[in-house]
């Protein structure tokens, strides 16, 4: 009776033995798996490489026993693996017999697959910079610095959004802002402005005002236009920052429509 307790127990040990060796072998055979996908292998042609290497030479039928491949998938996928030099064959008896090649293989894959990327890389760079959407920040101080903003607005020639204009900014740069005016009228550039009441007598041409609570009062404006976005600090030394992001002017604009739908006339 104790010795069949003592088999059952030995039985019981080698069963969960095997089943630990099998986890582990299962899991080093996915993650080689995934090594050879992303060296540009398909999930069949590493499946199929590593049967290979663990079978030997083997005929196709094989391979499909082993692999759970179906039969024309394995021919479809060894072609491929031909190509690329991880796989070949001989006959037998006039059979085909697949093997794997040596692993060193897949080191000259690399390299070729970086020797391609390296070829094409500068063009691929020219589509990215070409169609991708250019995000900055630029910090400007002084009166010509902050002057650069409202140059850029002309340039750009569409609508400007105003959160918190000050009259500081006629006295900042009162040599400059009547030309930018003149110019701004003459592109037929719309402004539309929110300021506290207290800033009631600015006039500003080709715009529409509303007004903001007192507490808005300040010596900072926010001017949102294109896909920008300019914080101007009005002081006697002005500095400003300005963002192009589309994404950081898009929230601002919400922003402001939500503001001005919500301020008085």
């Amino acid at each position: 009776m104790l010795k069949n307790k003592q088999k059952k127990h030995i039985y019981c040990c080698g069963d969960k033995l095997h089943q630990n060796i099998y986890i582990v072998w299962k899991q080093y055979f996915l993650s080689m798996k995934e090594t050879l996908k992303n060296l540009g292998f398909t999930d069949n042609e590493a499946k199929i490489y590593l049967t290979l290497l663990n079978l030997g030479p083997s005929p196709a039928g094989k391979i499909t026993e082993k692999s759970g491949i179906h039969r024309r998938s394995v021919y479809d996928a060894i072609d491929r693996l031909t190509e690329k030099g991880a796989v070949g064959y001989m006959k037998t008896n006039n059979v085909k017999v697949y093997e794997a090649t040596n692993p060193q293989v897949l080191l000259d894959i690399a390299t070729k697959t970086r020797d391609d990327i390296t070829e094409v890389l500068p063009q691929l760079e020219g589509l990215f910079n070409q169609t991708k959407e250019k995000k900055e920040t630029l910090f400007f101080r002084g009166k010509n610095g902050v002057r650069n903003i409202f140059v850029d607005q002309i340039n750009e020639g569409e609508e400007v959004l105003i959160i918190g204009a000050s009259k500081n900014a006629y006295e900042v740069l009162k040599y400059y802002l009547p030309h930018y005016e003149r110019e701004r009228t003459k592109k037929k550039i719309k402004v539309r402005l929110l300021i506290d009441k207290a800033e009631e007598k600015l006039k500003v041409p080709l715009s529409q005002v509303k007004y903001l609570p007192d507490e808005f009062s300040g010596p900072t404006a926010t001017n949102i236009y294109a896909d920008k976005v300019a914080l101007i600090i009005w002081i006697e030394n002005p500095y400003a920052i300005l963002i192009k992001d589309k994404d950081v002017a898009d929230s601002y604009k919400k922003h402001f429509e939500f503001m001005w739908k919500n301020a008085k006339d």
